[in-house]
């Protein structure tokens, strides 16, 4: 099996990054831009996690989709955890 970042390739890991900090920035500036690096790195720590979670569930995501399956459970990923962490910090 092969890992994660071999599975996605570098591109799609910049793009997953991107996304997260694009999420992490919005989220900031939806709260008042506070936060704003907090918010950004939590929006990439979302937007690498989801699409990993999902493989290890053995979710075939990268085969069924391809990558804008990826991106867009990148983006879910980022979404979510930011919300979780406006709640939980403000």
């Amino acid at each position: 099996m092969e890992t994660f970042f071999e599975a996605v390739g570098w591109v799609s890991l910049i793009l997953l990054i991107l996304i997260g900090l694009g999420a992490g920035y919005i989220a900031s500036m939806i709260s008042g831009g506070r936060n704003r690096a907090k918010y950004m790195v939590i929006g990439v720590l979302g937007a690498l996690m989801a699409p990993l979670i999902a493989g290890l569930l053995g979710v075939g995501l990268l085969a069924a989709g391809g990558v804008l399956i990826v991106l867009v459970l990148a983006l879910v990923g980022a979404v979510v955890l930011v919300g979780l962490a406006k709640i939980i910090f403000d």
